[in-house]
């Protein structure tokens, strides 16, 4: 039950970690020490994608789920495993780096536009 538990609460945590990859820039506008994190969250991503890594956090629920019962673990990506099912769409790896990389482009654009904003303020 334990494991169960921990393996559902690494899963919300993936989720909100997603999240924040996508909507971080609007928290980060407000605080830089958010945006410091933000980016290099980002950074992360860039490099899970260059080096076809695995999120750590994909990792330590495959973990929770193994120890509590085999049958039950799953080896791969956590997008595939719980996005993809939801859609029933196959997302190819290029796909994947595409959307990472935009992703990575309109944050910076976020952050980008709030840098011209200050400059004009000053």
């Amino acid at each position: 039950m334990v494991y169960e538990i921990l393996a559902d609460f690494t899963v919300a945590l993936h989720l909100a970690w997603i999240v924040f990859l996508f909507l971080g820039a609007f928290w980060g506008l407000r605080s830089r020490r958010v945006k410091i994190f933000h980016l290099f969250g980002l950074g992360f991503a860039v490099l899970m994608q260059v080096f076809d890594w695995y999120c750590p956090l994909t990792h330590l629920e495959t973990y929770w789920r193994s120890r509590r019962d085999q049958a039950t673990s799953y080896s791969g990506d956590f997008i595939i495993q719980y996005l993809e099912k939801a859609v029933y769409l196959q997302i190819p790896r290029y796909a994947v780096v595409i959307g990472t990389l935009l992703l990575i482009g309109v944050n910076l654009f976020i952050y980008g536009g709030s840098v011209k904003t200050n400059r004009k303020t000053k």
